[in-house]
C-alpha cells in the first residue's frame, strides 16, 4: 500500500481543492483535479513497471535509454467517478488500452446495500499490467467486485495497481484481506478513518461522481 499524501508534495494542494466544498462546485475544476491526481499516481506506478534498454537516434548521435512498454498496460475505471482519474493515467500511459466497469450500490429498505455490476468492456488482461481507477474507496466492495469480474471475463493480469483519490480505513483493510494472495498494489492520495451509516467516507469529499458529472 502506498499513501502518496503521507509526505508533503503539491499533491496535497490537489486533494485540498477536491475536498473544499466551495472549489468543488466548479465541476470542470473538480474533474481536472482528479485528472491531475491520476497523472501523479501514474508517474509513481511507472516506477514499478519493467524496463528494457533501447538505442534512440538523435539528430547528433545515439542515446542509450531505458523504456517501459506502455502497450502492456490496461487502464480500467469504475464508472462514473473513476473516469477523470482514468483520463489522467492515460495522459501518462498514452499507448495503454482501456477497460470500463459499470457497477452501483443497490439499496435495500433498511439502507443497507449490495454492489451490482452491469457491464464490463475492454481488451484481454492476460500478460498485462492493470491499473484500476476509482475515486473513492469506502467499503472496498466495488473495487473487489470489479477486479474479480475483470479477471474472470478478461483474464488475469500480471500485476494490478489500484489507483484512488481517497480510501476509508475499512475499505483499505477489506481490500488488503481480499488481495492478500494476489499481485495487487494499492495507491491512494489520502486515507480517512470514518464511514457514515450509508458508507460515505468522512471527512471525504462528497459524491465524486455527482461532483464531476452532475447528479444522477
Amino acid at each position: 500500500m502506498h499513501l502518496l499524501g503521507g509526505t508533503d508534495s503539491v499533491l496535497s494542494n490537489v486533494v485540498s481543492e477536491l475536498r473544499d466544498e466551495r472549489i468543488q462546485q466548479d465541476s470542470m475544476r473538480f474533474r481536472r483535479n482528479l485528472q491531475r491526481l491520476g497523472e501523479f499516481e501514474a508517474f509513481e506506478i511507472s516506477k514499478a513497471l519493467p524496463y528494457r534498454e533501447c538505442i534512440v537516434t538523435t539528430p547528433l548521435g545515439e542515446s542509450r535509454m531505458r523504456t517501459c512498454d506502455e502497450s502492456a498496460v490496461v487502464v480500467a475505471s469504475i464508472l462514473r467517478a473513476g473516469l477523470p482519474i482514468h483520463e489522467g493515467v492515460l495522459n501518462v500511459f498514452d499507448r495503454a488500452g482501456s477497460a470500463f466497469v459499470s457497477c452501483f450500490r443497490k439499496y435495500r429498505s433498511d439502507n443497507s446495500f449490495r454492489i451490482e455490476l452491469e457491464h464490463i468492456s475492454g481488451p484481454t488482461l492476460e500478460g498485462k499490467t492493470l491499473i484500476l481507477c476509482d475515486a473513492m474507496v469506502a467499503t472496498g466492495a466495488s473495487v473487489v467486485l470489479a477486479y474479480d469480474e475483470l479477471c474472470k471475463r478478461k483474464g488475469r493480469p500480471l500485476h494490478t495497481h489500484i489507483a484512488c483519490a481517497i480510501a476509508a480505513r475499512e475499505g483499505l483493510n477489506y481490500m488488503e484481506r481480499h488481495f492478500r494472495d494476489e499481485e495487487v498494489t494499492i495507491w491512494m492520495a489520502a486515507l480517512d478513518d470514518a464511514l457514515t451509516a450509508k458508507a460515505y467516507i468522512v471527512p471525504g469529499l462528497g459524491d465524486a461522481g455527482d461532483l464531476a458529472y452532475g447528479e444522477k
